[in-house]
């Protein structure tokens, strides 16, 4: 099912200054955040929410004005979980490919993750990721290396990093299997209000070899697996020294039933303790590797009906805080090769809101605010970026919005995406729910489905 890539154009996407930022009304929608739900339109000026009620009227001739006729009016999503392959990577994606694929999404703000080439290990290089994301479409944060290359033995310089801005820890891709530097990395972000240290659980050793979830289909099909107890393992581990440390963990793309029951046996203990899941890893499952393609590789891998129930019920009562995307382009030359040998990995940040919608919201399994709570203000919360992003459709708020229509039906189509890639799984899918409008501070950045610069 690989579709090939086509290039995707590179332009100037330097961000305009609130000052000539054009006012922005949005009639006729339902807002839905934190607070609650109730029918109003929104005034955006200079990048802030000016006014929330009925009837509001342009009050120029060069107001935007945006129909949300039939749509949710909401806080911009947030993607804890984002790879943007850049620097070193180009060819899959660059910071300005992937803002333009998030904002399509609804998303206002993406944290890019750290196993890039060089890593994100060091001032430098963070500081390389956050300018080129001054002049991405969307709010562009990076997370950094716990460890020095990732390689799982020196911490980084967590201090200098934190300094700068960065929140999120990890040595995402890979996971931080030595006990001692895991417990002084824990230790060290104590230091710093608000960093939190993020694993990537998967024991390396019970995982090596392993290319899908083993089970009935890795045996049938004759290839190496990936055990779940390999990632409940490093929950249960890192659990405990968190407790030790006083520190905060959060475990990124969980997918086993087993790591789900211990982070909620965790919490209910008080510990402090956060989790994320992924759209795959509550809508596809281990069979569909059936078909030897590769775009359903992803590590943690794709597993059983069982995992993908206990994934629903920890999204819906509280266990899991987070649906992050783990968006992860490829060229279509690397994902083209034997299972074993291609790339892990899919791309995610254009369909996980209708993902949600139509697998979680319209089955009923969690309510639509329950939704955004985990696409929107848990993860800005956890990222740092409550300021900004998240918080409720009010005056005097940064006017970070994302407007989408729950109704509307859609199909994949993986050739349309603004990835620089096109490695989704989903392609030819039927979903419900796409984005109408994305304002990104003050500015409307997707009308109408289309990025607007």
């Amino acid at each position: 099912m690989t579709v090939h890539a086509r290039a995707a154009g590179a332009g100037d996407l330097g961000r305009s200054s609130p000052a000539e930022l054009a006012e922005i009304v949005v009639r006729g929608g339902r807002i839905v955040d934190e607070t609650g739900e109730r029918r109003a339109d929104v005034r955006v000026r200079n990048g802030v929410i000016v006014e929330v009620g009925e009837s509001l009227a342009p009050e120029s001739a060069a107001t935007i004005v945006l129909d949300a006729s039939g749509c949710v009016v909401a806080p911009g999503l947030v993607d804890v979980h984002t790879h943007l392959r850049e620097p070193g990577m180009e060819e899959a994606e660059t910071i300005e490919s992937g803002s333009r694929a998030a904002v399509r999404g609804g998303y206002t703000a993406v944290v890019a993750m750290p196993n890039t080439d060089p890593a994100i290990d060091n001032v430098g290089t963070a500081r390389y990721v956050l300018e080129q994301g001054r002049r991405a479409v969307c709010d562009v944060h990076t997370a950094a290396a716990i460890t020095v290359g990732r390689l799982g033995e020196h911490l980084a310089p967590i201090g200098e990093l934190y300094d700068i801005g960065v929140r999120i820890f990890t040595d995402d891709g890979t996971c931080l299997g030595d006990s001692q530097v895991m417990r002084r990395a824990l230790e060290y972000a104590t230091a710093f209000p608000g960093a939190v240290i993020a694993q990537h659980a998967e024991d390396p050793a019970l995982v090596k070899g392993g290319h899908m979830h083993e089970g009935a289909w890795s045996a049938r099909l004759g290839i190496g697996g990936r055990p779940s107890e390999a990632e409940a393992l490093i929950v249960h581990r890192d659990i405990v020294l968190a407790r030790m440390t006083g520190g905060v963990v959060h475990f990124q793309h969980l997918s086993a039933a087993e790591s789900v029951d211990i982070v909620r046996v965790a919490k209910l203990a008080g510990r402090r303790v956060t989790a994320e899941a992924t759209p795959h890893h509550f809508t596809l499952t281990d069979e569909c590797c059936a078909s030897y393609d590769p775009v359903f590789k992803v590590n943690p891998p794709l597993r059983t009906a069982d995992d993908i129930a206990a994934i629903k019920r920890g999204l819906a009562d509280g266990t899991i805080d987070v649906i992050a995307t783990d968006h992860a382009p490829h060229p279509a030359e690397a994902k083209d090769r034997p299972f074993d040998e291609a790339p892990s990995g899919m791309l995610g940040l254009e369909t996980a809101l209708a993902l949600t919608l139509t697998e979680l919201v319209e089955p009923g399994v969690i309510t639509l605010q329950r939704a955004l709570a985990l696409l929107s203000w848990n993860p800005a919360r956890i990222a740092g970026l409550a300021e900004t992003h998240g918080g409720p459709v009010a005056e005097g708020r940064p006017a970070n919005l994302c407007i989408f229509d729950p109704s509307h039906a859609w199909e994949v189509d993986a050739l349309a995406l603004a990835s620089r890639a096109t490695n989704t799984p989903y392609h030819g899918r039927k979903l419900t729910g796409k984005v109408r409008h994305t304002i990104v501070l003050g500015e409307a950045v997707v009308i109408d489905g289309e990025v607007t610069r």
